[in-house]
């Protein structure tokens, strides 16, 4: 590791917070056939792990097994490991470290943020480490150079300072090249989420290998020849294969124990789904997962969300098993049974008398994602950015302010919306010949969706970022909405009132979109590295220019200080209003398909320049490491039931629990 081409911002935080992500109340509540689903649906989750470190980096597997073979070589009796290779205990603790953080992001790359984080220790520390066992060493050998390389420091389109596995191999494509793959599997109706894509040239004829996950096979792969540049397109099934049938194996088993039909429909969808690579039966099993109304155990598993592809349209593997909190989903409930009445006063619905009141670009009937429990893990971020005459209200208050925002974000933030689209010919889910009066323009729609074209394929790497900065914003907008704060026991007399979690959450809307910068790359690509950070500069910026000082930045250039300031009384006035603006554009440009003009307009709202790049360097010094959970396994005993196992909230807790997953 050489200390002077290494940027500081990616050594790995001294002290990374761990914490235990426990469980045990909630499971102990589930009957005995519960917790078996729950274990099979467990296992299959974390089956996924290779899938992901496949997805991060070239690297990542290889510097996951070297993390589990020192741990399985030396028991997990790292004292003795110290004493064995002669490593001093402290630059153990170090690389511990890392190993808890690596695990903790299932990659060598941060979850938030997609940057490249590397060991706090040195080269020859790691292959002192390495000696312990031969398997090691070998391990070693292979991740020596990558594992402390600065670069590339970020995911993104494949380049000298950035990578992407979703493009492996040697040759680099570029953006034309993968819209022009994209384009092809289009044609032929080929969903892009479970694939990656690999370039090779033989004899000067380019070949694009759409590597499709899928458990079976081909023996000759399907072959596509885009007709208006002659290049080859493949499509090879079998990626991920192994991990696929592990993960069919143990759903098979989850079946078992299904609480009803609809969960033995949907684990046979997802089975055929990752058995043959078609992505048809996945969207089968949410259409059946939607149904499956507040299950004991709720399960989330394939390949969900394309947040970390450049291009916006291949996902990511995700595995989730979760337990109900029965008390909270009942407000949740609540909150459903009366969303059309919320609906209907969101932006592009206020004075529609048409579609029940709820207008032309949303839905007849309102289809929520599943809602048993929303949690969301929220970090302290107040003290950096506020004045200590604030601060301890703040974090007084910035739980409930920031659970309900997440409700609201995930119940009508991403269950709203109407997307205009053309079936076929003369077939529209809207009225062609009297087209919906478009808003921002106060004339006729002119654009919709084609026939095949898809909401990620139009907006490509704009679609996860626009889709999250909607959700937000709906949140910002209707959480000053006191008959729906009522909902969740909040009003005018409770100890923290309604307007306290307005003006919280208008304070977290500040310093949020103060630290999105910590994920702005200042390089040669200048971007973004995370689509929700992105979303929350761009409510910052509204919220700057909302008028008459309702936020303001105060920036101490000699001191690096920045202090957010927030004028309470001008929230309805000032702060709504611009949230109401910034949310009406994008559900339009959305629901339109208009990527032209919503390109143009989010790309400026969002450029970081001037004095928030000055902004940005105050933020990066005043960065916290993000947390890391360790998580508990389930273990099916020789009796055939199961137990819980959790582990402590150390580095040293954390290895052991992946170490005992056996994967």
């Amino acid at each position: 590791m050489n200390s002077l081409d290494l940027d500081k911002h990616m050594l790995v935080a001294e002290e990374p917070p761990i914490c235990l992500l426990t469980i045990r109340e909630p499971f102990e509540r589930l009957t005995a056939e519960e917790k078996l689903y729950a274990h099979h649906m467990a296992r299959a989750a974390w089956y996924g792990t290779r899938i992901i470190l496949r997805q991060v980096s070239p690297e990542s597997t290889p510097i996951f097994d070297f993390i589990i073979e020192i741990h399985r070589a030396c028991g997990g009796r790292w004292q003795w490991l110290a004493d064995q290779t002669v490593v001093p205990r402290d630059s153990l603790q170090q690389f511990l470290k890392y190993a808890a953080v690596f695990l903790g992001n299932i990659g060598n790359y941060y979850g938030t943020g997609d940057q490249k984080f590397i060991p706090r220790v040195s080269d020859k520390t790691l292959e002192s480490i390495a000696s312990i066992s031969r398997r090691a060493t070998e391990l070693y050998m292979i991740i020596a150079g990558p594992i402390s390389a600065p670069r590339p420091s970020s995911l993104g389109y494949p380049s000298d300072v950035a990578q992407s596995a979703y493009y492996p191999g040697d040759i680099q494509l570029s953006r034309q090249e993968i819209s022009l793959v994209s384009a092809t599997l289009e044609r032929n109706s080929i969903y892009p989420e479970n694939s990656r894509v690999l370039k090779s040239v033989e004899q000067g004829k380019t070949t694009y290998e759409v590597l499709q996950a899928s458990i079976e096979k081909d023996g000759t792969p399907a072959e596509f020849v885009t007709p208006d540049v002659g290049v080859r397109v493949r499509l090879v099934r079998g990626d991920h294969s192994e991990e696929l049938e592990y993960i069919y194996d143990c759903l098979g088993n989850a079946k078992r124990y299904a609480a009803n039909d609809l969960q033995k429909r949907y684990i046979e969808q997802l089975q055929e789904s990752f058995k043959v690579g078609d992505i048809e039966p996945y969207k089968e099993s949410q259409r059946i997962w939607v149904k499956d109304l507040a299950p004991s155990v709720e399960t989330i598993l394939g390949f969900i969300e394309p947040y970390r592809d450049p291009h916006g349209t291949r996902a990511e593997f995700e595995g989730i098993v979760a337990f109900v909190d029965t008390e909270e989903s009942k407000a949740l409930t609540s909150l459903v049974d009366k969303s059309t009445k919320f609906i209907r006063r969101l932006p592009w619905a206020t004075n529609s008398k048409e579609n029940d009141g709820k207008g032309p670009f949303e839905k007849g009937t309102f289809e929520p994602p599943d809602f048993t429990s929303i949690h969301e893990y929220s970090e302290e971020m107040a003290p950096a950015f506020l004045s200590p005459t604030e601060a301890p209200t703040f974090l007084n208050h910035k739980y409930h302010a920031f659970y309900l925002w997440v409700v609201i974000h995930e119940l009508l933030g991403h269950g709203t919306g109407k997307l205009l689209t053309q079936d076929g010919p003369n077939e529209y889910n809207f009225d062609i010949e009297n087209p919906p009066i478009d808003p921002l323009t106060g004339r006729p729609v002119v654009c919709w969706y084609r026939p095949g074209q898809t909401w990620t394929g139009v907006f490509g790497d704009l679609a996860t970022t626009i889709d999250e900065c909607r959700a937000e914003c709906v949140g910002a907008y209707l959480i000053s909405d006191k008959e729906l704060l009522a909902i969740f026991g909040f009003d005018d007399h409770t100890e923290i009132t309604a307007d306290d979690l307005t003006y919280n959450l208008y304070l977290q809307l500040g310093v949020g979109g103060l630290r999105a910068l910590e994920n702005y790359i200042v390089d040669d690509r200048q971007k973004w590295g995370q689509a929700h950070s992105r979303a929350h500069f761009a409510m910052l910026r509204v919220l700057l220019d909302a008028g008459n000082e309702f936020l303001r930045v105060e920036y101490t250039k000699s001191t690096n200080s920045i202090i957010v300031h927030v004028n309470r009384t001008k929230i309805l006035s000032h702060g709504r209003p611009a949230i109401a603006s910034l949310l009406l554009r994008l559900h339009i440009y959305r629901c339109t398909a208009d990527i032209e003009a919503c390109r143009s307009y989010y790309e400026g709202l969002t450029a970081v320049e001037g004095v928030f790049l000055e902004w940005r360097e105050v933020v990066l010094a005043k960065k916290k490491p993000r947390h890391v959970f360790v998580q508990a396994n389930t273990v099916l005993e020789e009796d055939g039931t199961v137990s819980l196992h959790e582990y402590g909230a150390s580095a040293e807790g954390m290895i052991q629990s992946w170490a005992e997953r056996g994967l």
